[in-house]
């Protein structure tokens, strides 16, 4: 399934992949947010499959909040993939 991103209000709703190929695309829709809003909050419940591109894209939207002084919440289980690099992080630490 494609990315599809969708929101309301201060919360985005994240279904399908999210991967090396339309990580672009989850960029671009976040890009410069932060200068929107103070708060943000992206469900990843739906969220399929992601690989470390899409990882990567969520940890660069996290080091912007902590920079802006802004809030970002992740929610939802998301996918196994992203559980098992967080996972692997913890570890590693």
């Amino acid at each position: 399934m494609d990315l599809q991103i969708t929101s309301q209000n201060n919360l985005f709703q994240v279904t399908g992949t999210l991967n090396k190929f339309n990580v672009h695309h989850f960029k671009k829709e976040f890009s410069n947010i932060f200068d929107k809003q103070n708060a943000l909050t992206i469900n990843i419940q739906n969220v399929t499959s992601i690989d470390r591109y899409g990882v990567n894209a969520l940890a660069q939207l996290h080091n912007e909040a902590l920079v802006k002084g802004k809030k970002l919440s992740i929610i939802g289980m998301g996918c196994d993939d992203l559980y098992e690099h967080f996972k692997s992080e913890e570890s590693v630490a």
